[in-house]
């Protein structure tokens, strides 16, 4: 009987108004999901200690490296110049602190994938780069007679990936389930997920606005992903 070995938390990036989708993820066995929740929290620990910002405080990725999460109850004074908080600084910092716990993370794995669709048709390109990611994984999956769940961000209510699921064939599929979704506001993992998937976009859009970000996903995630880059699908 084929075993489960693979759980992967997916989180979805990319710009509506450029066509861009991207998926990113965090993917481990089940017997190293302690392991790598316990390397992420004790990264919030230290940034409780050292920046004020609370475990339970969300993660998420697009707001706090553009200084619009006030995520610190305690804001830094290495951060603060002539008596203002400069919140930019204090978010990218952060990130880079969350993917070199990544980076380092013992039976992490991660990965991305993207497409450049027509801004009018992102809704259909979000579906077919899914689509295609469960292929992929699927694919994987037969080739190496395993099993896998997949957990998403979001509260279920965009059909697309229970579709997605439903397509295959059941006495053939190896992806177990629905995908089983989990609110990012109160999972570790899937604000892992999101800044995968963030610096992956980052990487592939290019957009001036991220510059900081271009090479976050080669400097710090590309070891942890076995294609080294986001992959067009």
């Amino acid at each position: 009987m084929p075993g489960l070995d693979r759980l992967l938390y997916v989180d979805d990036s990319g710009r509506p108004q450029s066509g861009l989708v991207v998926f990113g993820w965090i993917e481990f066995a089940p017997d190293r999901w302690s392991s790598v929740l316990r390397d992420w929290l004790d990264l919030r620990g230290r940034l409780w200690r050292t920046s004020g910002i609370p475990v339970t405080e969300e993660l998420h990725t697009v707001d706090h490296v553009n200084g619009r999460g006030r995520i610190s109850r305690r804001f830094p004074e290495r951060h603060r110049h002539d008596g203002v908080d400069f919140w930019k600084d204090l978010g990218r910092e952060v990130a880079e602190e969350c993917l070199e716990t990544l980076r380092c993370a013992q039976g992490l794995r991660v990965g991305a994938v993207y497409r450049r669709g027509q801004p009018a048709h992102f809704a259909a390109t979000k579906k077919e780069v899914y689509r295609a990611l469960l292929s992929q994984v699927e694919h994987e999956l037969e080739h190496s007679g395993s099993l896998a769940m997949v957990f998403m961000d979001g509260d279920g209510s965009d059909p697309t990936y229970r579709s997605a699921h439903r397509s295959l064939r059941l006495d053939q599929r190896r992806v177990i389930e629905d995908p089983i979704h989990l609110d990012s506001q109160h999972s570790q993992l899937e604000q892992m997920a999101d800044l995968v998937a963030w610096s992956a976009n980052a990487h592939v859009a290019r957009h001036e606005r991220n510059a900081f970000a271009w090479h976050w996903y080669e400097r710090y995630l590309a070891e942890r992903d076995p294609m080294r880059r986001p992959q067009p699908v």
